[in-house]
Protein backbone atom coordinates (compact mmCIF):
# COMPACT_ATOMS: atom_id res chain seq x y z
CA UNK A 1 0.00 0.00 0.00
CA UNK A 2 2.50 2.66 1.06
CA UNK A 3 5.67 1.37 -0.53
CA UNK A 4 8.38 3.69 -1.80
CA UNK A 5 7.47 2.87 -5.41
CA UNK A 6 6.40 6.10 -7.10
CA UNK A 7 5.08 7.37 -10.38
CA UNK A 8 7.64 9.27 -12.41
CA UNK A 9 8.24 12.69 -10.88
CA UNK A 10 7.76 14.50 -14.19
CA UNK A 11 4.06 13.63 -14.25
CA UNK A 12 3.55 13.57 -10.50
CA UNK A 13 2.19 17.09 -10.03
CA UNK A 14 -0.19 16.72 -12.96
CA UNK A 15 -1.44 13.36 -11.73
CA UNK A 16 -1.82 14.62 -8.16
CA UNK A 17 -4.00 17.54 -9.22
CA UNK A 18 -6.11 15.24 -11.36
CA UNK A 19 -6.71 12.93 -8.42
CA UNK A 20 -7.14 15.49 -5.62
CA UNK A 21 -7.90 19.22 -5.49
CA UNK A 22 -4.73 20.22 -3.65
CA UNK A 23 -5.90 23.75 -2.81
CA UNK A 24 -9.04 22.43 -1.13
CA UNK A 25 -7.04 19.72 0.64
CA UNK A 26 -4.64 22.34 2.00
CA UNK A 27 -7.52 24.41 3.36
CA UNK A 28 -9.12 21.35 4.94
CA UNK A 29 -5.83 20.39 6.60
CA UNK A 30 -5.61 23.92 8.02
CA UNK A 31 -9.10 23.57 9.48
CA UNK A 32 -8.27 20.11 10.87
CA UNK A 33 -5.07 21.38 12.49
CA UNK A 34 -2.80 19.10 10.49
CA UNK A 35 0.32 21.24 10.09
CA UNK A 36 0.48 24.53 8.24
CA UNK A 37 1.96 25.97 5.08
CA UNK A 38 2.15 24.54 1.56
CA UNK A 39 1.96 20.88 0.62
CA UNK A 40 5.35 19.65 -0.54
CA UNK A 41 6.66 16.59 -2.40
CA UNK A 42 3.13 15.66 -3.48
CA UNK A 43 3.33 12.33 -5.28
CA UNK A 44 0.73 9.66 -6.12
CA UNK A 45 1.88 6.32 -4.73
CA UNK A 46 2.02 3.46 -7.19
CA UNK A 47 0.79 0.12 -5.93
CA UNK A 48 -2.60 1.18 -4.53
CA UNK A 49 -4.95 -0.73 -6.84
CA UNK A 50 -8.25 -0.42 -4.99
CA UNK A 51 -7.88 3.15 -3.70
CA UNK A 52 -5.97 6.33 -4.53
CA UNK A 53 -2.93 7.02 -2.35
CA UNK A 54 -1.30 10.43 -2.35
CA UNK A 55 1.90 11.11 -0.41
CA UNK A 56 2.80 14.61 0.68
CA UNK A 57 4.89 16.50 3.23
CA UNK A 58 3.73 19.39 5.38
CA UNK A 59 5.72 21.28 7.95
CA UNK A 60 8.36 18.55 8.04
CA UNK A 61 5.88 15.69 8.57
CA UNK A 62 5.16 12.97 5.99
CA UNK A 63 1.57 11.96 5.28
CA UNK A 64 -0.51 9.75 2.99
CA UNK A 65 -4.05 10.56 1.87
CA UNK A 66 -6.33 7.64 1.01
CA UNK A 67 -9.53 8.05 -1.00
CA UNK A 68 -11.67 5.86 -3.29
CA UNK A 69 -10.73 5.41 -6.95
CA UNK A 70 -12.18 7.91 -9.40
CA UNK A 71 -14.50 5.23 -10.81
CA UNK A 72 -15.16 2.78 -7.95
CA UNK A 73 -16.74 -0.58 -8.70
CA UNK A 74 -18.51 -0.56 -5.32
CA UNK A 75 -19.36 2.15 -2.77
CA UNK A 76 -15.81 3.33 -2.24
CA UNK A 77 -16.90 6.09 0.13
CA UNK A 78 -18.44 3.61 2.57
CA UNK A 79 -15.26 1.55 2.40
CA UNK A 80 -13.06 4.57 3.22
CA UNK A 81 -15.30 5.56 6.13
CA UNK A 82 -15.13 2.00 7.41
CA UNK A 83 -11.33 1.91 7.19
CA UNK A 84 -11.11 5.22 9.03
CA UNK A 85 -13.24 3.85 11.86
CA UNK A 86 -11.02 0.82 12.30
CA UNK A 87 -7.78 2.79 12.22
CA UNK A 88 -9.21 5.31 14.70
CA UNK A 89 -10.30 2.47 17.00
CA UNK A 90 -6.78 1.01 16.95
CA UNK A 91 -5.19 4.28 18.06
CA UNK A 92 -3.01 3.68 21.13
CA UNK A 93 -3.08 -0.12 20.78
CA UNK A 94 -0.12 -2.42 20.24
CA UNK A 95 -1.44 -3.42 16.81
CA UNK A 96 0.99 -2.04 14.19
CA UNK A 97 -1.04 0.26 11.95
CA UNK A 98 -0.76 3.57 10.09
CA UNK A 99 -1.64 6.33 12.59
CA UNK A 100 -4.68 8.19 11.28
CA UNK A 101 -4.50 11.93 11.89
CA UNK A 102 -7.79 13.15 10.39
CA UNK A 103 -10.69 11.88 8.29
CA UNK A 104 -13.43 13.44 6.19
CA UNK A 105 -16.54 11.25 5.79
CA UNK A 106 -18.29 13.87 3.62
CA UNK A 107 -17.94 14.42 -0.13
CA UNK A 108 -17.97 18.22 -0.20
CA UNK A 109 -14.20 18.74 0.14
CA UNK A 110 -12.70 16.42 -2.46
CA UNK A 111 -15.78 14.83 -4.00
CA UNK A 112 -15.28 11.66 -1.98
CA UNK A 113 -14.63 10.49 1.57
CA UNK A 114 -10.96 10.36 2.53
CA UNK A 115 -8.58 10.18 5.44
CA UNK A 116 -5.02 11.24 6.13
CA UNK A 117 -2.49 9.10 7.97
CA UNK A 118 1.16 9.36 8.83
CA UNK A 119 3.57 7.89 6.31
CA UNK A 120 5.06 4.56 7.39
CA UNK A 121 8.79 3.97 7.21
CA UNK A 122 8.76 0.41 5.94
CA UNK A 123 8.65 -1.90 2.96
CA UNK A 124 6.37 -4.50 1.45
CA UNK A 125 8.09 -7.89 1.44
CA UNK A 126 6.10 -9.05 -1.59
CA UNK A 127 7.47 -6.12 -3.63
CA UNK A 128 11.09 -6.45 -2.58
CA UNK A 129 13.37 -7.54 0.24
CA UNK A 130 16.17 -5.13 1.11
CA UNK A 131 19.64 -6.71 1.49
CA UNK A 132 19.39 -6.99 5.29
CA UNK A 133 16.29 -9.18 4.97
CA UNK A 134 17.10 -10.89 1.66
CA UNK A 135 20.42 -12.26 2.87
CA UNK A 136 19.46 -13.51 6.34
CA UNK A 137 17.50 -16.73 6.94
CA UNK A 138 17.33 -15.77 10.64
CA UNK A 139 15.64 -12.45 9.88
CA UNK A 140 13.22 -14.06 7.43
CA UNK A 141 12.20 -16.60 10.06
CA UNK A 142 11.51 -13.79 12.52
CA UNK A 143 9.52 -11.93 9.83
CA UNK A 144 7.16 -14.88 9.51
CA UNK A 145 6.52 -14.93 13.25
CA UNK A 146 6.12 -11.12 13.27
CA UNK A 147 3.38 -11.51 10.65
CA UNK A 148 1.51 -13.81 13.04
CA UNK A 149 2.15 -11.49 15.99
CA UNK A 150 0.19 -8.83 14.12
CA UNK A 151 -3.06 -10.80 14.15
CA UNK A 152 -2.39 -12.11 17.66
CA UNK A 153 -2.33 -8.48 18.82
CA UNK A 154 -5.41 -7.67 16.73
CA UNK A 155 -7.24 -10.63 18.26
CA UNK A 156 -6.71 -9.21 21.76
CA UNK A 157 -8.70 -6.06 20.96
CA UNK A 158 -12.26 -6.09 22.29
CA UNK A 159 -14.26 -4.59 19.39
CA UNK A 160 -17.07 -3.52 21.71
CA UNK A 161 -14.71 -1.65 24.02
CA UNK A 162 -13.28 0.40 21.11
CA UNK A 163 -16.62 1.34 19.59
CA UNK A 164 -16.83 -1.18 16.75
CA UNK A 165 -19.60 -3.36 18.10
CA UNK A 166 -22.15 -2.12 15.57
CA UNK A 167 -20.10 -3.22 12.54
CA UNK A 168 -21.09 -6.51 10.95
CA UNK A 169 -23.28 -9.30 12.31
CA UNK A 170 -21.66 -11.72 14.70
CA UNK A 171 -24.67 -14.05 14.92
CA UNK A 172 -24.35 -16.64 12.17
CA UNK A 173 -20.98 -15.27 11.03
CA UNK A 174 -19.49 -18.69 10.27
CA UNK A 175 -22.81 -20.03 9.00
CA UNK A 176 -22.90 -17.34 6.31
CA UNK A 177 -19.42 -17.96 4.89
CA UNK A 178 -20.06 -20.83 2.48
CA UNK A 179 -23.45 -19.62 1.15
CA UNK A 180 -22.08 -16.10 0.68
CA UNK A 181 -19.12 -17.21 -1.42
CA UNK A 182 -21.11 -19.74 -3.41
CA UNK A 183 -23.54 -16.93 -4.28
CA UNK A 184 -20.64 -14.77 -5.43
CA UNK A 185 -19.41 -17.61 -7.63
CA UNK A 186 -22.89 -18.05 -9.07
CA UNK A 187 -23.10 -14.30 -9.78
CA UNK A 188 -20.25 -14.70 -12.28
CA UNK A 189 -22.75 -16.37 -14.61
CA UNK A 190 -23.73 -12.88 -15.73
CA UNK A 191 -20.52 -12.78 -17.78
CA UNK A 192 -21.37 -14.48 -21.06
CA UNK A 193 -18.83 -17.07 -22.10
CA UNK A 194 -17.52 -17.88 -18.64
CA UNK A 195 -17.41 -21.70 -18.48
CA UNK A 196 -18.71 -21.73 -14.91
CA UNK A 197 -17.62 -23.51 -11.77
CA UNK A 198 -16.89 -26.68 -13.74
CA UNK A 199 -13.48 -25.15 -14.46
CA UNK A 200 -12.61 -25.20 -10.75
CA UNK A 201 -11.82 -28.63 -9.29
CA UNK A 202 -13.91 -29.79 -6.35
CA UNK A 203 -15.85 -26.59 -5.62
CA UNK A 204 -18.97 -28.32 -4.35
CA UNK A 205 -17.00 -30.99 -2.48
CA UNK A 206 -15.01 -28.30 -0.66
CA UNK A 207 -18.20 -26.35 0.10
CA UNK A 208 -19.90 -29.50 1.46
CA UNK A 209 -16.89 -30.30 3.67
CA UNK A 210 -16.83 -26.76 5.07
CA UNK A 211 -20.55 -26.92 5.84
CA UNK A 212 -20.23 -30.29 7.55
CA UNK A 213 -17.17 -29.41 9.68
CA UNK A 214 -17.92 -25.83 10.69
CA UNK A 215 -16.73 -24.88 14.23
CA UNK A 216 -19.63 -24.50 16.61
CA UNK A 217 -18.57 -21.22 18.18
CA UNK A 218 -15.92 -18.53 18.44
CA UNK A 219 -14.89 -15.52 20.48
CA UNK A 220 -15.70 -12.38 18.47
CA UNK A 221 -12.93 -9.99 17.51
CA UNK A 222 -11.62 -7.77 14.74
CA UNK A 223 -11.00 -9.49 11.40
CA UNK A 224 -8.68 -7.74 8.95
CA UNK A 225 -10.23 -9.72 6.09
CA UNK A 226 -7.26 -9.85 3.70
CA UNK A 227 -4.32 -10.67 5.93
CA UNK A 228 -1.19 -11.96 4.22
CA UNK A 229 2.42 -11.07 3.57
CA UNK A 230 1.53 -8.46 0.95
CA UNK A 231 -0.73 -6.43 3.25
CA UNK A 232 1.83 -5.64 5.92
CA UNK A 233 4.93 -3.47 5.97
CA UNK A 234 8.13 -4.45 7.72
CA UNK A 235 10.64 -2.23 9.44
CA UNK A 236 13.73 -1.51 7.34
CA UNK A 237 16.06 -2.18 10.29
CA UNK A 238 14.75 -5.57 11.40
CA UNK A 239 12.06 -8.27 11.11
CA UNK A 240 9.31 -6.50 13.06
CA UNK A 241 6.10 -5.22 11.50
CA UNK A 242 5.95 -1.50 10.81
CA UNK A 243 2.21 -1.56 10.01
CA UNK A 244 -0.71 -3.67 8.90
CA UNK A 245 -2.26 -1.93 5.87
CA UNK A 246 -5.29 -2.16 3.55
CA UNK A 247 -8.17 -2.40 6.05
CA UNK A 248 -10.92 -2.13 3.45
CA UNK A 249 -12.33 -5.62 4.20
CA UNK A 250 -12.12 -5.30 7.99
CA UNK A 251 -15.10 -6.49 10.00
CA UNK A 252 -16.13 -8.00 13.31
CA UNK A 253 -16.25 -11.79 13.32
CA UNK A 254 -13.97 -14.74 13.99
CA UNK A 255 -10.29 -13.62 14.06
CA UNK A 256 -9.15 -17.14 13.18
CA UNK A 257 -10.36 -16.41 9.65
CA UNK A 258 -7.27 -14.20 9.31
CA UNK A 259 -4.95 -17.00 10.43
CA UNK A 260 -6.63 -19.35 7.97
CA UNK A 261 -6.05 -16.79 5.21
CA UNK A 262 -2.34 -16.66 6.09
CA UNK A 263 -2.08 -20.45 5.94
CA UNK A 264 -4.06 -20.67 2.69
CA UNK A 265 -1.73 -18.22 0.94
CA UNK A 266 1.54 -19.33 2.56
CA UNK A 267 4.22 -20.82 0.27
CA UNK A 268 5.55 -24.29 0.91
CA UNK A 269 9.18 -25.32 1.15
CA UNK A 270 9.64 -24.68 -2.57
CA UNK A 271 8.92 -20.97 -2.09
CA UNK A 272 6.32 -18.75 -3.73
CA UNK A 273 4.25 -20.19 -6.58
CA UNK A 274 1.14 -18.69 -8.26
CA UNK A 275 -1.68 -18.78 -5.73
CA UNK A 276 0.59 -18.06 -2.76
CA UNK A 277 1.90 -14.78 -1.33
CA UNK A 278 5.60 -14.85 -0.58
CA UNK A 279 8.89 -13.04 -1.02
CA UNK A 280 12.10 -13.52 -2.94
CA UNK A 281 14.41 -15.04 -1.93
CA UNK A 282 12.55 -17.53 0.30
CA UNK A 283 15.41 -18.86 2.44
CA UNK A 284 14.31 -18.81 6.07
CA UNK A 285 10.60 -18.24 6.48
CA UNK A 286 8.83 -20.63 8.89
CA UNK A 287 6.50 -23.37 7.68
CA UNK A 288 2.74 -22.94 7.88
CA UNK A 289 2.67 -25.39 10.78
CA UNK A 290 5.24 -23.32 12.67
CA UNK A 291 3.14 -20.19 12.12
CA UNK A 292 0.09 -21.93 13.59
CA UNK A 293 2.11 -23.19 16.57
CA UNK A 294 3.43 -19.66 17.17
CA UNK A 295 -0.11 -18.30 17.14
CA UNK A 296 -1.24 -21.01 19.54
CA UNK A 297 1.57 -20.25 22.00
CA UNK A 298 0.65 -16.58 22.10
CA UNK A 299 -3.13 -16.61 21.94
CA UNK A 300 -5.83 -18.23 24.10
CA UNK A 301 -7.93 -19.07 21.04
CA UNK A 302 -8.70 -22.71 20.27
CA UNK A 303 -6.91 -23.85 17.11
CA UNK A 304 -8.32 -27.38 16.99
CA UNK A 305 -10.20 -26.44 13.77
CA UNK A 306 -7.33 -24.70 11.99
CA UNK A 307 -7.70 -27.04 9.01
CA UNK A 308 -11.24 -25.68 8.52
CA UNK A 309 -10.06 -22.06 8.55
CA UNK A 310 -7.27 -22.83 6.07
CA UNK A 311 -9.70 -24.57 3.70
CA UNK A 312 -12.10 -21.62 4.02
CA UNK A 313 -9.23 -19.29 3.10
CA UNK A 314 -8.52 -21.27 -0.07
CA UNK A 315 -12.23 -21.40 -0.89
CA UNK A 316 -12.80 -17.65 -0.46
CA UNK A 317 -9.68 -16.55 -2.29
CA UNK A 318 -10.20 -19.03 -5.11
CA UNK A 319 -13.67 -17.63 -5.75
CA UNK A 320 -12.45 -14.05 -5.50
CA UNK A 321 -9.67 -14.39 -8.09
CA UNK A 322 -11.92 -16.41 -10.42
CA UNK A 323 -14.03 -13.25 -10.70
CA UNK A 324 -11.39 -11.59 -12.88
CA UNK A 325 -11.34 -14.64 -15.14
CA UNK A 326 -15.13 -14.45 -15.50
CA UNK A 327 -15.06 -10.71 -16.24
CA UNK A 328 -12.43 -11.23 -18.92
CA UNK A 329 -14.97 -13.10 -21.05
CA UNK A 330 -17.14 -9.97 -21.06
CA UNK A 331 -14.25 -7.70 -21.99
CA UNK A 332 -14.11 -6.22 -18.48
CA UNK A 333 -10.65 -7.58 -17.63
CA UNK A 334 -7.46 -8.42 -19.51
CA UNK A 335 -7.76 -12.03 -20.79
CA UNK A 336 -4.11 -12.76 -19.97
CA UNK A 337 -4.62 -11.62 -16.38
CA UNK A 338 -7.87 -13.56 -16.23
CA UNK A 339 -6.13 -16.75 -17.36
CA UNK A 340 -3.35 -16.22 -14.83
CA UNK A 341 -5.78 -15.72 -11.97
CA UNK A 342 -7.85 -18.69 -13.08
CA UNK A 343 -4.72 -20.83 -12.73
CA UNK A 344 -4.33 -19.45 -9.21
CA UNK A 345 -7.95 -20.31 -8.42
CA UNK A 346 -7.39 -23.88 -9.63
CA UNK A 347 -4.28 -24.11 -7.43
CA UNK A 348 -6.23 -22.88 -4.40
CA UNK A 349 -9.05 -25.38 -4.84
CA UNK A 350 -6.52 -28.16 -5.31
CA UNK A 351 -4.78 -26.99 -2.14
CA UNK A 352 -8.14 -26.98 -0.30
CA UNK A 353 -8.79 -30.58 -1.37
CA UNK A 354 -5.32 -31.63 -0.24
CA UNK A 355 -5.80 -29.88 3.11
CA UNK A 356 -9.05 -31.77 3.62
CA UNK A 357 -7.34 -35.08 2.90
CA UNK A 358 -4.04 -34.23 4.64
CA UNK A 359 -2.88 -35.84 7.85
CA UNK A 360 -1.42 -33.97 9.68
CA UNK A 361 -3.70 -31.11 8.65
CA UNK A 362 -1.09 -28.78 7.13
CA UNK A 363 1.21 -31.38 5.63
CA UNK A 364 0.28 -30.46 2.05
CA UNK A 365 1.62 -26.92 2.60
CA UNK A 366 4.74 -27.72 4.58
Amino acid sequence: MMSDSFLSHAGADRDANRLVDLARLEQWLDDAGVGSGPLENVVPLAGGTQNILLAFDREGERYVLRRPPLFPQYDGNATIRREARFLTALRGSDVPHPPIVADCPDHDVLGASFFVMKRIDGFNAHDRLPPLHAESARIQRAMGFALVDGIVALGRIDPFAVGLGDIGRIDGYLDRQVPRWLKQLDDYRQYEGWPGASGLPGVQAVADWLSAHKPQGFTPGIVHGDYHLSNVMFRPDGPELAAIVDWELASIGDPLVDLGWVVATWPGAEGPVPGTVGAHPWIGFPTAQELVEHYERNSPRDLSHIRWYAVLGCFRLGILVEGTHARSFAGKADPAIGDRLHAQAVFLFERASKLIAGNPPLSTID
